[in-house]
């Protein structure tokens, strides 16, 4: 058996992931995060280098990082935070709003939730929350 042109790569490589440049630990340390479940708005997150990010619920759960949501989004080319196409009916049907019912904090890393459509997989790390933040700055 020959071993011709077997070239050993990274898991990375070998995923197809790109690497990310690690963020500053200001950018990704919050300094007031306020879930406005009551309000059922959304979160915002003030951080340590003076910037603020804010997403609505809908948004985060679209962009749920759990490996379930991810490769989901990954084979129907979605990225995080664009909602699943609807099917198209005459009559449409009214589903309501997602929303979380519980807020658990995962150590000093992350923000869990617990989804009215039962989904609570994803940990949303606050290096996640950054990268993903929706201000016309980081929009650009």
């Amino acid at each position: 058996m020959s071993h011709e042109g077997i070239r050993i790569v990274s898991a990375d490589e070998a995923s197809g992931a790109t690497v990310e440049e690690k963020l500053p630990i200001e950018a990704v340390t919050p300094v007031k995060v306020r879930v406005h479940k009551t309000e059922g708005t959304g979160v915002e997150i003030d951080w340590k280098d003076g910037h603020r990010s804010a997403w609505s619920f809908a948004w985060l759960r679209n962009a749920c990082p759990c490996a379930t949501c991810h490769e989901e989004r990954g084979h129907s080319g979605r990225k995080p935070g664009e909602p699943k196409p609807k099917p198209q009916t005459l009559l449409p049907m009214y589903e309501a709003p997602i929303r979380p019912l519980e807020v658990i904090p995962a150590g000093k890393y992350a923000v869990k939730f617990k989804w009215s459509d039962g989904h609570e997989s994803g940990i949303y790390s606050w290096e996640y929350l950054r990268r993903v933040c929706q201000c016309e700055n980081c929009n650009q």
